[in-house]
């Protein structure tokens, strides 16, 4: 499970901990990269689009597969979700069924992208694969699983945080990127640009400017909120996820009043006494509590007085990605799989 990462990572320039991390870094990117390269070991039956980053950490690769797979869905496609699980302790290839599992065994990613299509869990993507074949689909929406060489991926769409980019450029744990991006970038198909298109977009430019140089094509999305009740009053902002940073500060770009922030680690299991810290603090400020999706799914799954209560005060901050000319995005997919079928895959 991943702690929340260093703010040295996102610094536009190496610093001290960043120089002394580098040639642990320098080895883990070397390894990650030549991982990347090796040969797959499969193919699934049908297109299997995968939906990574560059980096460790959240750039809405969730928000990002449940809005894709909405548009396949409009678009009269059966998608269905391949992801590892992570948070859970269940290894699969597991179907999940949100009436029967929780965060706790498949993870809180794999809880809300089942309510959009069938989603399987599986440490091993091969397996995991042929376990959703089973279910009829006609496309795979794989959450993550880019650096990850085991099953053949028809399209690598790799997003990319505007404000951030790929930090201070340098590998784990010297900065964010799982191996140098001008290798990582190679093994991908296209790049999504998540964020407002009004906001700088220094932190991104010579990833685009690489991107466009090898031909891929970039697109731009945004998260936005979800209709509903205007969000009135004072509030404590809690999250355990990749960057709850980027959760606060969306919130206060909104408008809400934000009186406390409060951060855990990503994919954090909520304990009673975390849940009694929160509920006191709320009592102390006379503020409700607020929190993502993500966060709220693990919180479900809890037992106990001090989660009733928890969940009582908490109110969800929703959120979906809104996509540029998704239209175009849709005739890339459409165009790697027929491409893919004339190279022999099966569909």
């Amino acid at each position: 499970m991943m702690k929340s990462a260093p703010s040295f990572w996102w610094k536009s320039t190496p610093g001290l901990w960043s120089r002394l991390l580098a040639p642990v870094g320098f080895v883990y990117g070397t390894i990650t990269a030549w991982r990347m390269f090796q040969p797959h070991k499969a193919r699934s039956k049908v297109p299997v689009i995968c939906i990574g980053n560059f980096v460790v950490g959240g750039t809405g690769k969730t928000p990002f597969s449940i809005k894709l797979a909405e548009l396949l869905i409009q678009h009269g496609k059966r998608p269905a979700f391949l992801l590892r699980g992570y948070g859970g302790t269940e290894r699969g290839p597991l179907l999940v069924d949100p009436e029967k599992h929780h965060a706790g065994q498949v993870g809180d990613e794999a809880l809300l992208l089942a309510g959009i299509a069938p989603t399987v869990i599986s440490a091993d993507r091969v397996q995991g694969a042929a376990q959703l074949e089973k279910r009829g689909p006609d496309i795979i929406l794989m959450d993550d699983g880019f650096q990850n060489p085991s099953l053949f991926k028809t399209l690598s769409i790799v997003l990319v945080d505007r404000h951030v980019g790929t930090g201070n450029g340098r590998c784990v744990p010297a900065g964010p990127l799982r191996a140098p991006l001008s290798r990582q970038i190679l093994k991908a198909d296209s790049l999504v640009v998540v964020g407002s298109p009004y906001s700088d977009a220094g932190a991104v430019s010579g990833t685009i400017g690489l991107a466009s140089k090898l031909g891929l094509r970039v697109f731009h999305a945004q998260l936005v909120p979800k209709s509903g009740p205007v969000l009135e009053g004072r509030y404590i902002a809690f999250a355990g996820i990749g960057r709850p940073q980027k959760f606060f500060a969306t919130l206060e770009e909104r408008g809400v009043d934000v009186v406390e922030q409060i951060a855990f680690p990503d994919h954090h299991a909520f304990s009673a006494k975390d849940a009694g810290h929160l509920i006191t603090r709320s009592a102390d400020t006379c503020a409700r509590l607020i929190t993502t999706s993500k966060d709220m799914m693990r919180l479900r799954g809890m037992t106990g007085d001090a989660f009733r209560k928890l969940l009582e005060c908490t109110d969800v901050f929703e959120v979906e990605m809104e996509i540029d000319a998704p239209e175009h995005l849709l005739q890339l997919i459409d165009q790697a799989a027929a491409d893919s079928k004339s190279a022999g895959q099966k569909v």
